[in-house]
């Protein structure tokens, strides 16, 4: 375990944050069919989270959640997540990922999505989205498109069909609350 601060994302991360994707995913990151969703989009101002060193404000971790569209209904694209290559497996995505959920459950989302590993997501209480009635319109694998009810609600009241990407007019949006 190491000693770190999650702290909402400013402006002046963006150039460290790119840096950091770019090390832990490679440049061609952006090729990858889920970017297309964050294309001329802006991340969620207060779902976008930095880990810092205290002593030293260097940058650890990043993660960042997207606005998408489920029918009418505003949901989130968790991702991408990443810690520093040699911090990795020390809990600091966990920290991440449970603190960006919690924050998500308070701000009244009801679905939340990610394209990632099952067996890391599973423990969150993320599902197969495919067998759930969701469709994501890019090539992604069906055992890593997931979905989570943020607000535990059975996925039964919950919209359906295929993730829209946001135009970007997140600001002018009013956000659906439960």
């Amino acid at each position: 375990m190491c000693d770190y601060t999650i702290t909402l994302q400013n402006s002046t991360d963006e150039a460290q944050i790119d840096k950091l994707l770019d090390l832990t995913f490679g440049v061609e990151r952006k090729s990858r069919p889920s970017y297309s969703f964050r294309t001329d989009v802006s991340a969620v101002p207060d779902l976008s989270f930095s880990v810092r060193a205290p002593s030293s404000g260097k940058l650890l971790g990043t993660l960042r959640f997207w606005p998408v569209l489920v029918g009418d209904e505003t949901a989130l694209l968790l991702g991408p997540l990443a810690v520093q290559p040699d911090l990795q497996g020390k809990g600091i995505g966990k920290a991440l990922v449970k603190h960006g959920l919690n924050k998500a459950r308070k701000m009244g989302y009801r679905l939340c999505f990610v394209v990632g590993e099952h067996l890391y997501y599973a423990p969150y209480g993320f599902d197969l989205a495919k067998p759930l009635g969701f469709e994501m319109p890019v090539p992604v694998s069906a055992d890593k498109f997931q979905v989570l009810s943020l607000q535990n609600m059975p996925f039964g009241i919950l919209p359906k069909g295929e993730l829209v990407p946001w135009e970007n007019t997140y600001e002018e949006r009013v956000i659906q609350k439960v």
